[in-house]
C-alpha cells in the first residue's frame, strides 16, 4: 500500500513539473523582467527595514 501511494505521489509530481515547464515557456519576457525588478525592490525594502530594526529606529 505504501508503495502504491509513493508511485501515485511521484506521478503527481511529474505531472506538476510538466505543467510548470509548459507555463514557463509561455511567459511574457516583459513580465518576467518586471517581476525581477519588483523582487529586487522588495529585497531592498526589507534590508532597509531590517537596518531600522537593528538600530531600533522604528
Amino acid at each position: 500500500m505504501d508503495n502504491e501511494r509513493l508511485i501515485i505521489a511521484i506521478g503527481r509530481i511529474e505531472r506538476a513539473l510538466s505543467r510548470l515547464e509548459a507555463a514557463k515557456s509561455s511567459l511574457d519576457p516583459s513580465l518576467v523582467a518586471r517581476h525581477a525588478a519588483l523582487k529586487e525592490e522588495m529585497k531592498q525594502a526589507i534590508r532597509t527595514i531590517d537596518g531600522l530594526i537593528e538600530r531600533e529606529e522604528i
